[in-house]
């Protein structure tokens, strides 16, 4: 009787444990078929432990055209301001930006434009620059014949040729005579006006001294 109930614990037992050891095998099969599928890739992300890598990131803006034809002219941003007007409603605010241009041959011109976007003001600017372009009568040696000064509002400018000193100026008075292609020329601004747009309209005004005649 003793070895009849022995026998029948035992087979209890390894029918009890036989179901739980077919389930940790199952368990185990499906981990390694897991572990063995490729997982997707993150679009966004590049290279383990690269942050800045952009792996199927696009472009943030649109390409230019390498094809697009060149301007002629040179242009430099003299200033850019964000002015307020008020109106019934509030205020409004909108963008102004002065603008030299020049093909650095004896023509430059100085202009102005706002708009409510920075974009649409250079461009305004950049028009505006090139309907008040002057050419100039200049040197052999790309300088003025004579010394020329001019006023306009607070800014007082006199510019002098100076042969073999190259340009010796500041400001604004040096973006104009660049653009504009004046070498051997000394230029000062004698009032004390800080004003960079009235400092470049007085050395254009200056400048129409020495204009070529059509």
């Amino acid at each position: 009787m003793q070895r009849v109930k022995r026998d029948s614990i035992s087979n209890l037992m390894a029918d009890e444990t036989t179901p739980v050891a077919e389930s940790q095998a199952t368990a185990a099969t499906e981990a390694s078929v897991i572990q063995e599928r490729p997982q997707p890739d993150r679009p966004g992300r590049g290279r383990a432990g690269d942050r800045r890598g952009g792996g199927g990131r696009g472009p943030r803006g649109p390409r230019r055209d390498s094809n697009a034809p060149r301007s002629e002219f040179a242009q430099k941003m003299l200033g850019i301001r964000r002015v307020a007007r008020v109106m019934a409603g509030g205020r409004r605010f909108n963008f102004s930006v002065c603008m030299v241009i020049g093909d650095k041959k004896g023509r430059v011109g100085v202009g102005l434009g706002k708009a409510m976007d920075t974009q649409l003001a250079i461009d305004k600017a950049t028009r505006h620059a090139k309907k008040n372009m002057i050419t100039l009568d200049l040197t052999k040696t790309n300088s003025i014949k004579h010394d020329i000064s001019a006023k306009y509002a607070a800014s007082v400018v006199e510019i002098r040729p100076s042969p073999g000193r190259g340009l010796v100026a500041g400001s604004a008075v040096r973006a104009v005579l660049e653009l504009a292609g004046v070498t051997d020329v000394t230029a000062k601004i004698l009032s004390r006006s800080h004003n960079s747009i009235n400092n470049a309209r007085a050395a254009i005004s200056a400048l129409k001294a020495v204009e070529k005649k059509h």
